[in-house]
């Protein structure tokens, strides 16, 4: 029986999607990107989920697409659906980069070895990424001759700003300490030391107010998105005051007071 290219497991609230094609570097198929989606879906509204880590079986994060594939299907080029109906596939696809900016849960890309093309995208979208240091990132989109999807052209955007155009069409290899340098990467940790270090913060954010989380983070997008400082301010303060209102607010001005950890519920 074939593996599944696409492995998942809920532990202490953080569930882990692990990419799995580890002889392919965990090069992205149509079956992967569909079913990484449909687990992002049900992640961002099932309440046993407090966090999301994504990474990759092996070796490496994700090397992008499966070129090897894309090459099979040059041969077939007169059997393709229309161009729109390719584009349409491929937004659907790319729903997964949506998902992990945007649900109101925080995400976190652990990572190692290759991370390229859309592998990066989806590194990106998350709100954090570990990464070890064997790390090498790259756009490689100019490499086979593509211009990006899954959202990297907003992201390389936001986190390089004009040094994104050089970035994406140039394509460096950058190792680990030079991507956190950049701003492609929050932390940098030895190999050995991924796995633990990236649960640990998880298990750090799974434990936090879930409910004031999101609102944070749809605060950050928002903001993100060229909302003047009188638009945020109405939509911080509408944020701030729902977040002021749940359990977990009283239980940490409580925990404040009696000089004790809070404990969320997510109520």
């Amino acid at each position: 029986m074939a593996a599944q290219e696409l492995v998942q497991e809920l532990e202490e609230g953080v569930l882990w999607i692990t990419l799995n094609r580890p002889d392919k570097l965990n090069a992205l198929t149509n079956t992967m990107i569909t079913d990484l989606r449909a687990a992002l879906e049900q992640a961002s509204v099932d309440d046993q989920v407090r966090v999301v880590v994504l990474t990759g079986a092996g070796r490496g994060f994700c090397a992008g697409g499966d070129v090897e594939s894309m090459a099979n299907q040059l041969d077939r080029k007169a059997d393709a659906p229309p161009i729109e109906v390719t584009a349409q596939q491929l937004r659907l696809g790319a729903e997964s980069a949506r998902l992990l900016h945007e649900m109101p849960k925080p995400t976190i890309a652990m990572t190692r070895g290759a991370v390229a093309g859309a592998g990066l995208s989806l590194a990106l979208a998350c709100d954090i990424a570990v990464a070890s240091d064997t790390l090498k990132i790259t756009s490689a989109f100019i490499n086979v001759a593509l211009s990006g999807d899954l959202g990297s052209t907003y992201f390389l955007t936001h986190r390089l700003g004009h040094r994104a155009r050089e970035f994406a069409l140039l394509s460096p290899v950058l190792k680990a300490d030079e991507a956190k340098e950049w701003g492609l990467v929050n932390r940098v940790v030895p190999d050995d030391d991924l796995q633990e270090e990236t649960r640990k913060l998880a298990r750090k954010l799974a434990a936090g107010p879930g409910i004031a989380q999101g609102h944070i983070k749809a605060n950050l997008n928002y903001a993100e998105q060229g909302a003047t400082l009188a638009q945020l301010l109405d939509h911080e303060s509408i944020r701030h005051i729902r977040c002021g209102a749940t359990e977990d607010h009283i239980e940490a001005a409580r925990a404040f007071l009696e000089k004790r950890p809070a404990v969320f519920r997510n109520r």
